[in-house]
């Protein structure tokens, strides 16, 4: 599979910008928490100094005049009460929440409640005056802060590992052309086994040395089947057709009987006839094969193997390999890449994750049922 630098760098780039972001939050978080306080302060200040002036203003004014104009400014709200708190004279359209002395503020509403001398300033006790303030030019800059570190952040973190990225893209794509070619290479060669075979047992007649030579040949032809599988995965788009399913499965046990011959291994087939099933045959035969392939090769010389299709009640498409070898220690792990549970068997353990990987993709249900020393039994529902 060819290694994509951009997509590397742009999901590792996202995966840093993220994980540097969150560390930066808490700096920013602390800058924005001092900024909106000192914020306060100020708007704490504008308070205290209106109110002086009012108070100021209601000092001045001389009892003998009959009418008193109570100060009014565009930016702030003033209200006298009495002692019971019963207002005098207001001009703000809220009811504050607290009427205690000192700063308060009632979402975007700050006031300051300041008591009175008693006797003076129209019997009033207390002085509120308010302002309406909101923080957003705060929370703005945070956001064009925040914003403007992730772009950097990303963008940066996007160069550096694109090219970061480059050599290894280069080295994979030379190995990937390698593979390909070395694929080339071997199909020619194992074409021309198995054709000679056919041959040579068509005109010296069949024995167990070339019985030997055919499975061994059937089992590089799997081995390069996979490989040519996960070579081409992702690049061929596979057709679905309407496969007899029947037929395929009959098809695929005959190819591998020479392989069983050599362990003296029955393949015994209950296959109903007449199933068909839309799928793709490139990924049904690599599902086929591998569980076909393992079932021989982990069953107990002499034993058999037993193969059936069948449709259940609902309609759907029951395949059932079961074997009587040694049994799987662990179901879960077998499905892992490059994972081998017994090393003495061989192989490359790619086999059943490829086919993990094609029943993910096609939604097949597959149930692996295992007892060391009794055997294994594969179960996929279509």
């Amino acid at each position: 599979m060819i290694f994509n630098s951009k997509k590397f760098a742009r999901k590792y780039a996202i995966i840093y910008t993220t994980i540097l972001s969150i560390v930066l939050t808490a700096p920013l978080f602390v800058y924005i928490m001092i900024l909106l306080q000192i914020d306060e302060a100020k708007v704490k200040l504008s308070l205290e100094r209106q109110s002086h002036k009012i108070i100021l203003s209601m000092q001045h004014y001389n009892n003998s005049d009959k009418i008193y104009h109570f100060p009014r400014y565009k930016e702030y709200n003033s209200v006298l009460y009495d002692i019971n708190y019963n207002t005098i004279f207001s001009t703000i359209d809220f009811i504050p929440n607290h009427l205690s002395e000192g700063f308060h503020q009632l979402e975007e509403n700050y006031y300051i409640v300041y008591p009175l001398p008693q006797g003076y300033y129209f019997n009033a006790s207390y002085l509120l005056v308010s302002t309406k303030h909101t923080a957003n030019s705060i929370y703005f800059m945070a956001t064009g802060v925040m914003f403007l570190i992730i772009m950097v952040l990303f963008i940066f973190s996007l160069l550096i590992l694109k090219n970061f990225s480059t050599p290894f893209e280069n080295l994979n794509r030379q190995l990937d052309n390698f593979i390909k070619d070395s694929m080339h290479e071997i199909n020619t060669p194992l074409t021309i086994i198995n054709l000679n075979i056919d041959l040579f047992t068509n005109k010296y007649g069949d024995n167990r040395y070339m019985w030997r030579i055919k499975s061994a040949s059937k089992t590089l032809a799997t081995i390069y089947n996979d490989m040519d599988y996960l070579v081409k995965e992702g690049r061929v788009v596979d057709k679905n057709s309407n496969i007899n399913f029947s037929e395929f499965i009959t098809n695929r046990v005959k190819y591998f009987q020479e392989i069983a011959n050599l362990k003296d291994i029955q393949l015994n087939m209950d296959i109903e006839d007449g199933i068909y099933y839309i799928f793709t045959k490139r990924k049904l035969q690599r599902v086929v094969d591998n569980t076909l392939s393992n079932a021989i090769k982990y069953s107990l010389d002499g034993r058999c193997v037993e193969i059936r299709l069948y449709k259940d009640s609902q309609d759907r498409v029951i395949f059932i390999v079961k074997d009587n070898g040694v049994g799987i220690e662990d179901t879960n792990k077998i499905f892992s890449r490059y994972y081998r549970e017994d090393e003495t068997k061989g192989g490359f353990g790619i086999g059943l994750n490829i086919v993990k990987s094609i029943i993910e993709e096609e939604n097949i249900q597959l149930e692996v049922i295992s007892k060391i020393e009794e055997g294994t039994t594969f179960r996929y529902i279509f």
